[in-house]
C-alpha cells in the first residue's frame, strides 16, 4: 500500500495521475524480455541440433544478433563507408542502427524501452531496496569518476574500431569462421560460464542490489553511446516552473538519479526517456516531454514514436531480405562443432 503523503496543489493547480504510463512500460518491457528469453532457448536448441546427435532442429532466431553490438558497430562502419552491408548477421546492424536512431530522436529510449538488460537491471535494485529498506547512494565525488568507465570503454572500443581498423580490415575479420558463429560464442557465454565469468557476474549482481542501476550507470559501453547521441535528440524531458508543485516525485523516482526538478529541460546523457518522472508527476502541465518552442508531446506519442522506429526498422530489414542471416545450414554443421576451437583473428 502506498503510503507517500499527497502533494498539496496549489489552487490554480490541476491534478494527474499518469501512473498508466509505468504500467505500460512495464508491461511491453517485461513482454520483450521473456519473448527474448524465449528467443535465446530457441537458439539453444538450435546449436544443439548440430551437437547433439539426433537432437531436432530448431529455427535460429535473428534477435539474438542484437547481443552483438561491437561486431554491429563494425559492420555499420563498413556499411556507410563502402556501402556494403553485412549479411551474415544483419539482425544485429539493423538493431543496432534503431538503437542508434532512436537515440538521436527520442532520447535513450532504446534503454528505457528496450533493453532487456535495463529491465533486469531496474528489478534487481527494486529487490535491493526490498532486502535492504532502500538503495545506497555513492558520494558524488567517487560517482563521476566511476561514470567516465563506461567512456573509457566506448573510447576504447571506438578506437579501435573506427580508428585502427580500415574497410579492408574490417571486410577480413567479417569474412572469418569466428564471425560466422560469434552469435553462438555468446551464446556459450552463458552456457559455458567460466569460474572467472561467474564470479564478475555475481559481483556485478550484488552492487546492483545495493546501488541503481549499476551495470548502465557505471559500465555499459552501448548505453554510453547512444547517451552521448541523445544529446542531439530534439525530445526532451521539460519542466514549467509555474506549474510544478516541487514535491520532488519527479527526482526521487527517476531510475537514472537525475535531480529532475533541479533543471528546466533534462539534457543529461543519463536520461534513458522512460517517462517514469512524467508518470509521476501530480500536477498538469508540470512536466513534459517536448520539443523547444512546441506544445508538450502526449506520452503516447513518443511511447509510438520510439516503438514505431524500432519495429519499423525490423520491418524493413524483413521486407527488403536483410533480417535473415545467410549462413547456410551447411556452414553451420560444419562450424557449430568446432566453435570452442575458434579464436579470435
Amino acid at each position: 500500500m502506498n503510503t507517500e503523503p499527497e502533494p498539496v496543489l496549489p489552487a490554480k493547480g490541476k491534478k494527474q495521475n499518469r501512473s498508466y504510463l509505468r504500467k505500460i512500460r512495464y508491461s511491453f518491457q517485461w513482454g520483450l524480455f521473456f519473448f527474448i528469453v524465449y528467443g535465446g532457448y530457441r537458439f539453444y536448441l538450435f546449436t544443439e541440433h548440430f551437437v547433439t546427435p539426433g537432437a531436432p532442429y530448431a529455427k535460429r532466431p535473428p534477435m539474438v544478433e542484437g547481443f552483438l553490438p561491437i561486431g554491429s558497430l563494425m559492420t555499420l562502419k563498413l556499411w556507410l563507408t563502402t556501402g556494403i552491408f553485412d549479411h551474415v548477421h544483419p539482425a544485429g546492424i539493423t538493431i543496432f542502427a534503431a538503437a542508434l536512431l532512436m537515440s538521436a530522436l527520442l532520447k535513450k529510449s532504446f534503454c528505457g524501452w528496450i533493453c532487456p538488460v535495463g529491465a533486469l537491471s531496474e528489478l534487481t535494485c527494486k529487490i535491493g531496496a526490498k532486502i535492504f529498506g532502500r538503495n545506497f547512494t555513492i558520494h558524488r565525488y567517487v560517482d563521476i569518476p566511476l561514470r567516465s568507465l563506461k567512456y573509457l570503454l566506448l573510447g576504447f572500443f571506438l578506437q579501435v574500431v573506427l580508428f585502427r581498423m580500415n574497410a579492408e580490415a574490417v571486410k577480413g575479420f567479417l569474412g572469418t569462421p569466428y564471425w560466422v558463429v560469434a552469435d553462438v560464442k555468446m551464446l556459450h557465454f552463458f552456457t559455458m560460464m567460466t569460474v572467472t565469468t561467474a564470479v564478475s557476474l555475481g559481483v556485478l549482481g550484488a552492487l546492483s542490489l545495493l546501488f541503481k542501476n549499476f551495470w548502465c550507470r557505471y559500465l555499459c559501453p552501448y548505453g554510453a553511446l547512444v547517451g552521448l547521441l541523445s544529446y542531439l535528440s530534439p525530445m526532451k524531458i521539460t519542466r514549467n516552473e509555474e506549474a510544478c508543485i516541487h514535491c520532488r516525485r519527479c527526482s526521487k523516482h527517476c531510475p537514472s538519479q537525475i535531480d529532475v526538478e533541479a533543471r528546466t529541460r533534462v539534457r543529461s546523457p543519463e536520461c534513458t526517456g522512460c517517462l517514469t518522472c512524467v508518470s509521476r508527476c501530480p500536477a498538469k502541465g508540470a512536466l513534459d516531454m517536448q520539443v523547444p518552442r512546441m506544445k508538450p508531446a502526449a506520452p503516447a506519442l513518443f511511447i509510438v514514436l520510439a516503438l514505431a522506429i524500432f519495429f519499423g526498422a525490423i520491418g524493413a530489414a524483413k521486407l527488403t531480405g536483410s533480417w535473415q542471416s545467410s549462413v547456410t545450414y551447411e556452414q553451420y554443421r560444419q562450424l557449430v562443432p568446432a566453435v570452442t576451437r575458434l579464436s579470435h583473428p
